[in-house]
């Protein structure tokens, strides 16, 4: 049977055919419907765990008792993982262990452009990156019969363009191997420096096993056409190569691209007269077919930063673009902005009408840094905005705490805001930290979190209630706001920044765009009240726009929530 299917939704049936037991994810685009696709499958349990860190933990732990396990993350997201995982090289494992990364050239959705490829040779284990839905769904089966072969968790990482993009599947059956008992063996698993000591040999021993294997292993593929040009390409690389060349050059694909191939690599350039490295990001294989002697070229043609197209690839080799993929030119701009009825943005407009500093965080709430709110000073990543806080408050005697604040959203703070609000607690700084609860993990979204009370089915969950868990931390001011009512949220804003002690400010109001939020009727304006001031434009709701100088309300969109009418002294916004 055969199937269009998203690179993600291909990946995760690739885990069902494979026999996956246990999926256990923190979401992060372009990662996310790995798992969504994978909860699908009864056999598999999955959830979402607080943070990648204990995603990856819990699978090596299904890995442990003899099951087959996977987890899933974007790129930033390995960096939380990065702890377990350098270990888990060494332990190695019971059961096979996919880790699936998810890089985003271009930064359509992320904060860095970081290559993990290089978190592959870091840790000594094997990558494997698939260039469509069919090798997404292949590369799951042979990434566990390696793992299990050669004892080792397994990358699986995708991109942007192929996590998201769509190619025919050929579906198979679900061949669920019987579990691998577990065996108590502390030598192999208890990482005290004595027995570490031990498996560092092995991890290396395997690296070099594995080196052969992808001398012949169909991962990696030689296609040869002209041999006046060869290509050693990986992932998206490959399809824009096959589509601005056909056959007019050689290639080599590599689909294992930790460790190399050094004999397939030498006998390949060995054909050509000419040999380019084509890869995103950063110059990993360039350096190592130089590191083999080997004259190429790479970097030199192509630029180290955002994401290739066919369009450049042709540029870059003199050619004229298939006609198919040339660039539409004049398209409108759409600017990121947060929805209409977000209720984010009363909290903002507040933050702003203070002119405090803002300590942001990730998440949809991010966008509050962009105009015309600009209510945010400094984003870092995932539970920074607490940590900094503290820090900035420390550095600067406490003078600038009455006007400094930290914004983080529910599910960010579960991941990794806690252990921040735990050092304002401990080691005390008059930090005023206000958490964005809207019921839920907006910006990847729609997934539930510890705080929401469901699980990733939807079904009731165990529900960590934020006011009794940071009053349990030590913090003392904890107070609730509805960020629709302007007047309630500026005066708890005021109120903490002028106590003397760390404080919590938790803003709760679920996000519109949630099926079981009931929008209000939308509002109109009344173009004989409206005088033009433009007051409502400093919230920047994509509802509200100005037509022959009066605002006005677009329908379609406008949700209700009131708070331009609560800026308005002319009382221009009515309810129909």
């Amino acid at each position: 049977m055969k199937k269009l299917l998203l690179g993600n939704a291909a990946l995760a049936r690739g885990l069902y055919e494979a026999g996956c037991a246990l999926a256990s994810s923190y979401p992060g685009t372009p990662s996310t419907e790995v798992t969504e696709e994978a909860v699908k499958f009864n056999e598999i349990y999955c959830e979402w765990a607080p943070n990648e860190k204990v995603a990856l933990e819990t699978a090596f732990g299904a890995s442990l008792a003899g099951k087959r396990a996977f987890c899933a993350m974007k790129h930033v997201g390995l960096n939380v993982a990065a702890d377990p995982l350098f270990t888990i090289s060494y332990t190695g494992v019971n059961a096979g262990l996919i880790i699936n990364v998810a890089d985003d050239p271009g930064m359509h959705s992320s904060q860095n452009e970081q290559d993990s490829r290089h978190y592959a040779k870091a840790s000594k284990i094997p990558m494997l990156e698939p260039s469509d839905s069919q090798e997404a769904l292949d590369f799951a089966k042979a990434a566990y019969e390696i793992s299990e072969k050669f004892d080792t968790p397994v990358f699986i990482k995708m991109c942007t363009r192929v996590s998201h993009s769509q190619s025919i599947v050929e579906l198979g059956e679900r061949a669920e191997p019987p579990a691998r008992p577990y065996e108590k063996n502390p030598q192999k698993y208890v990482m005290a420096p004595a027995n570490a000591k031990k498996r560092h040999p092995f991890v290396e021993e395997r690296t070099l096993k594995l080196s052969e294997l992808a001398e012949t292993s169909p991962l990696n593929k030689v296609e040869m056409g002209g041999t006046k040009l060869g290509i050693i390409c990986d992932s998206t690389c490959y399809q824009y190569a096959k589509e601005v060349f056909g056959d007019e050059a050689s290639i080599l694909k590599l689909g294992m691209v930790w460790p190399f191939p050094p004999k397939l690599i030498k006998d390949f350039a060995s054909k050509v007269e000419r040999l380019v490295v084509l890869e995103e990001l950063d110059p990993f294989i360039e350096d190592y077919v130089k590191s083999l002697g080997i004259k190429v070229e790479g970097k030199s043609l192509f630029p180290i930063v955002d994401e290739f197209s066919q369009s450049l690839v042709a540029e870059k080799f003199g050619k004229a673009a298939p006609a198919a993929c040339k660039k539409i030119e004049g398209l409108p701009v759409r600017p990121p902005v947060m929805c209409a009825g977000c209720p984010h943005r009363g909290l903002f407009y507040t933050l702003a009408r203070q002119k405090c500093t803002v300590l942001g965080d990730i998440g949809c709430y991010t966008l509050g840094a962009m105009p015309p709110l600009g209510a945010i000073d400094a984003v870092e990543c995932m539970g920074a905005s607490v940590s900094s806080i503290h820090g900035f408050n420390k550095a600067t005697g406490g003078a600038l705490a009455g006007k400094t604040v930290a914004v983080i959203g529910d599910s960010t703070f579960m991941h990794s805001g806690m252990t921040g609000l735990a050092n304002i607690a401990y080691n005390q700084s008059d930090s005023t930290v206000i958490i964005l609860d809207n019921s839920i993990t907006g910006m990847t979204g729609h997934q539930q979190n510890p705080t929401t009370g469901y699980n990733i089915k939807g079904d009731p969950a165990g529900k960590i209630n934020l006011e009794a868990l940071i009053r349990s931390m030590g913090i003392n001011r904890v107070r609730v706001v509805d960020p629709y009512n302007l007047k309630e949220t500026e005066a708890a804003v005021k109120e903490e920044l002028a106590a003397k002690e760390p404080s919590v400010i938790i803003s709760r109001r679920p996000c519109a765009l949630l099926k079981y939020v009931k929008a209000n009727p939308p509002l109109q304006v009344n173009d004989q009240k409206c005088v033009g001031c433009k007051a409502c434009m400093k919230i920047g709701c994509p509802a509200i726009s100005f037509k022959g100088g009066k605002a006005f309300v677009d329908q379609t969109q406008c949700v209700g929530c009131g708070v331009c009418k609560q800026l308005c002294a002319k009382n221009a916004f009515e309810e129909q």
